[in-house]
């Protein structure tokens, strides 16, 4: 069978190119030996379900441990728990009737469903009881329970887990997902759901997470690829990738199968070059297969709202770490937190962002009678800035009032309806590149049109210092891309204030740099 680049699921080490997952994740069985109930947690398609499949593999080719995988995904949406409970207990019959020694122990042949308060409980006691060996489970999309379910879920956990002195119970237990067992809190709606002093979230004894690909271990999975076919993965490919996906598994693979089956259709005589790379991307943002599309489908929760807007904008917001919106955006793998300051996950989520919150607009532009022409500021390569950013300043002026109030991120609405303008430049041959971080108070972006690079800064205006501060950022982010002109661009919102005086033009030489100052 041939061996490839997966992005649909699990990886099987017989079918796809592989890392062994347990060396993202520190200490696993040291956990399970010292009989430690634990979480792991991570975001979407990170290898979290590869993980635990290679762990249960491994146990259980031993002779310390009887391992069980089981999945509670089918149980998501059955809050109640008379019925959830009974739903995992089926779960688990099912994986233990298919598993190649815990076939042969009986398992729920008398579990009273009614009673569902204790089911599980006493289910796991009497199984634990008749095996010769200690019983491993690891949960897998725990995050699947909610409400009662998921109070009586952990209850029950709680229970066998501080009896096991008296009563027989489960070794170790392992609840995965992608949220932290803490913030699972989030998942009870009903306010009559109170937990008690005994909170059956206090059972773990630690919470692992698994991270991202190093750009080495990007490096050897590669290698496997050109072990198999000879077709190498140069150094700078590699980097070019690492600085895109930031290491996301899903994005790792998904980039070089687009490559490989996709660019360079299988002929394994072509070498891999960093421009493959870009075409790549560019395939993965406009596709938006389905791992990056449920991501972007978060982006209209209030909750998320709250925490990307201000990225956005550049705002500083302080988050606190116990915020449970903030760790539920870091949890998604939105937005990861580096250097002081909250960024997107890596230029890829980045770009994405971008263009889902403007997509409505992109199409109302594109509506438009000759938007799809060649715009006339493109000639001969070069763009026409002063022209395209007064056309803005235009459309700004008549359409703002409108388009701002369509939008769910009302104060980062002119920064996407900007951007959307521009994406007509992407549309005819050229690309953006973005830097977005809390606390910049501004967006830094890049316009690339062949050889030719135009840098322009987004801020909103809260008073002269923002001009000031504006054309320092810009002309230091000029100095980064080796730039000599640039332009700033300063949305005021005040109502007070004419159209007339919003709307302005200046040049100015600062540093040996010419700076634009476009007032919109």
């Amino acid at each position: 069978m041939k061996i490839t680049f997966n992005t649909t699921g699990p990886c099987f080490p017989n079918k796809h190119y592989m890392l062994p997952a347990q060396e993202r994740c520190d200490d696993i069985l040291g956990l399970i030996e010292q009989e430690h109930y634990f979480v792991i947690h991570a975001a979407r398609q990170s290898g979290k379900t590869t993980l635990l499949l290679e762990l249960a593999q491994q146990l259980n080719s031993e002779t310390d441990y009887y391992t069980l995988y089981c999945s509670l995904e089918t149980v998501q949406g059955i809050t109640e728990a008379k019925e959830g409970i009974p739903a995992i207990i089926k779960i688990m019959k099912t994986r233990i009737k298919f598993h190649q020694t815990l076939r042969n122990y009986p398992f729920a042949e008398q579990v009273d469903y009614a009673d569902f308060n204790v089911a599980l409980l006493e289910t796991l006691t009497y199984f634990s009881e008749v095996l010769d060996k200690p019983l491993v489970i690891l949960f897998d999309e725990v995050d699947c329970l909610s409400n009662g379910t998921l109070i009586s879920f952990l209850r029950q956990l709680r229970d066998g887990y501080v009896n096991r002195g008296s009563i027989p119970f489960v070794h170790a237990i392992a609840l995965v997902g992608m949220r932290n067992i803490l913030d699972y809190k989030g998942k009870i709606r009903e306010e009559r759901e109170t937990l008690g002093s005994a909170s059956p979230f206090n059972i773990v004894k630690a919470s692992k997470t698994l991270r991202n690909f190093t750009q080495d271990e990007i490096t050897k999975l590669y290698a496997q690829h050109t072990k198999a076919t000879a077709q190498a993965f140069p150094p700078a490919v590699v980097q070019k990738v690492y600085e895109n996906t930031q290491g996301q598994p899903w994005l790792v693979n998904a980039i070089a199968s687009e490559i490989v089956e996709q660019i360079l259709e299988f002929d394994l005589s072509q070498e891999i070059e960093p421009a493959h790379v870009d075409k790549a991307v560019q395939t993965l943002i406009r596709r938006r297969d389905t791992h990056i599309d449920s991501l972007m489908e978060r982006l209209t929760e209030t909750r998320v709202q709250r925490i990307v807007e201000p990225v956005i904008l550049g705002e500083a917001e302080g988050y606190d770490l116990l915020d449970d919106d903030y760790q539920y955006v870091l949890d998604l793998g939105l937005l990861r937190y580096t250097e002081k300051k909250l960024v997107p996950a890596n230029p890829i989520y980045g770009e994405v962002i971008i263009r889902t919150l403007s997509f409505r607009s992109q199409m109302e532009l594109e509506e438009q009678e000759g938007w799809s022409q060649t715009p006339s500021y493109l000639s001969n390569g070069q763009l026409d800035m002063k022209q395209l950013l007064s056309d803005f300043q235009q459309f700004w002026r008549e359409n703002s009032e409108i388009w701002v109030k369509c939008y769910q991120y009302q104060e980062a609405a002119p920064h996407l309806i900007l951007q959307a303008f521009l994406q007509r430049i992407v549309n005819s041959g050229g690309r953006i590149t973005r830097e977005m971080a809390s606390g910049k108070r501004r967006i830094d972006l890049c316009v690339h049109l062949k050889e030719m690079r135009y840098p322009i800064e987004l801020k909103l205006r809260y008073g002269e210092k923002s001009y000031t501060e504006g054309k320092k950022q810009l002309a230091d982010y000029m100095d980064k891309l080796n730039c000599s002109e640039g332009w700033l661009i300063v949305f005021d919102r005040r109502k007070t204030i004419s159209w007339d005086k919003k709307i302005f033009w200046q040049t100015q030489s600062i540093a040996e740099k010419t700076i634009h100052v476009v007032g919109c």
